[in-house]
């Protein structure tokens, strides 16, 4: 049984949202990891798990400061519930891209459960999501950014390795 209110986990839940957005404008991803306690857990299926804020801080750097990741400014929730029983937050995340020319909304979501820890911090987000679902729209956002002559050489980069 958790300690921590409803009021509680939605205001930590929206100062989460507020700082991710922040980290998002800044581009500095080392922040990230202070939004969780020394000993949290990270958990993505696709990259793996993380313990500690420090491995954290290394996986989220690298992760979202090279491409696809360095271009998604915003990561809106579409919906979320509050579990007071566990103390937890599950959202659906949406990965936005940067438009790449055509004026449509490109990105794809995941689930995401935080757990909280008190003060403001989590102690675990693990992300659940199809990464087939990610490479999909990844390559569709390079065959528009190339249309639109607003592919990077990252992107091109990416492209030869993933494939169109």
């Amino acid at each position: 049984m958790s300690t921590y209110s409803r009021e509680e986990l939605e205001q930590a839940f929206q100062d989460y949202q507020d700082e991710v957005d922040r980290i998002a404008g800044s581009g500095d991803w080392s922040r990230f990891a202070d939004l969780f306690t020394e000993d949290a857990t990270y958990v993505e299926h696709a990259y793996g798990s993380f313990s500690g804020r420090e491995e954290i801080r290394t996986w989220i750097t690298s992760t979202m400061t090279a491409f696809p990741g360095s271009e998604m400014p915003h990561f809106p929730i579409t919906w979320y519930l509050v579990d007071e029983e566990r103390g937890r937050i599950v959202c659906d995340v949406y990965n936005e891209l940067h438009d790449p020319g055509d004026g449509q909304p490109h990105g794809a979501s995941n689930i995401t459960i935080l757990t909280y820890a008190g003060n403001g911090l989590w102690s675990c987000e693990e992300d659940i999501y199809n990464p087939t679902t990610f490479l999909r729209a990844v390559k569709k956002w390079c065959r528009v950014a190339a249309q639109h002559d607003r592919m990077t050489p990252e992107a091109e980069a990416w492209m030869g390795m993933f494939g169109g």
